[in-house]
């Protein structure tokens, strides 16, 4: 999360139900003192609840701007899988442009711009896959998992004592410096450029298991990404493998398989596709040659 948002990427959470989704974007937010703003995404909600809509002030006779909960820094986007796409799509521009439009009127949003969109990958009643256009906009898709034993009996003790939300320590951090700094002092060779290009073509040239492979876009948060990932473990060069420890993450929710390979190689008792992708995207990173 840290990575996307020094990226000027987006996230999504996927888990089950009360895995602390919601919990950790709302931390996340705290800990770097930025407005958090919620969406709750339901069937019955309209754009205009997303974006905000004018309103008549009888007072001044005249329409003013009511701004909705996407002017925010931190903007989490609730079980954005039950939104209707029409909803949905409200945030396309918000994530691409960092910019709404309502009523022909364009509207800046604030900087830091981050969204955390979370879905539970097993309920499919009532919910609207998102789009390929809307998934690609998000630089990450990260699976959390149940927690271990002893995680789990250290949130009973948190819980027991109280003090779940409250032992947040604030990190004083100037995102627009650090982005500019790690935009411009981590170098990237032009073999790692390479490097980058030949890994996300190859999901576009293998049809017989992939459908729709990764866009440029996805090749561009893998070049942001890598560079954020070699500052944040104090280098100003990217390597190989900041290429490849990100590619999982980047690519899970982009990669449209086909059916009959998902088919032939999905293991029935799992809900998930997950080892499937992995398992391809080793097959990826290992075909491409890294540089030396």
């Amino acid at each position: 999360m840290t990575i996307a948002l020094l990226s000027d990427g987006h996230v999504i959470l996927e888990g089950v139900p009360g895995i602390a989704k919601t919990l950790l974007a709302k931390s996340f937010a705290e800990s770097l003192e930025l407005e958090f703003k919620r969406i709750q995404l339901t069937p019955d909600m309209l754009p205009a609840d997303i974006t905000g809509t004018f309103v008549y002030n009888v007072k001044e006779q005249d329409f003013f701007f009511r701004k909705g909960p996407v002017f925010g820094n931190v903007i989490l986007a609730d079980e954005i899988n039950r939104g209707i796409p029409k909803t949905q799509s409200a945030l396309l521009e918000a994530m691409q442009e960092y910019q709404v439009t309502v009523e022909g009127k364009t509207h800046e949003l604030k900087k830091p711009f981050f969204v955390i969109a979370t879905q539970n990958p097993i309920e499919m009643q009532g919910t609207y896959p998102l789009p390929e256009a809307q998934l690609d906009r998000f630089m990450f898709r990260i699976t959390m998992e149940l927690p271990s034993k002893k995680d789990e009996i250290n949130i009973i003790n948190k819980f027991s004592t109280g003090d779940i939300f409250i032992n947040i320590n604030s990190i004083n951090l100037d995102l627009k410096k650090t982005n500019n700094e790690i935009l411009h002092n981590v170098k990237i060779s032009n073999e790692i450029k390479e490097y980058i290009v030949e890994l996300l073509a190859a999901t576009r040239n293998d049809s017989e298991k992939i459908l729709l492979g990764a866009s440029p876009r996805a090749t561009v948060h893998l070049f942001q990404a890598s560079k954020t990932l070699a500052a944040i473990n104090g280098r100003d060069y990217v390597i190989p493998d900041d290429v490849k420890s990100l590619l999982f993450p980047l690519l899970n929710h982009r990669l449209l398989l086909n059916p009959d390979y998902l088919i032939k190689n999905t293991d029935p008792s799992r809900p998930y596709n997950y080892d499937v992708v992995k398992k391809l995207i080793s097959e990826i990173s290992t075909a491409a040659s890294p540089p030396r």
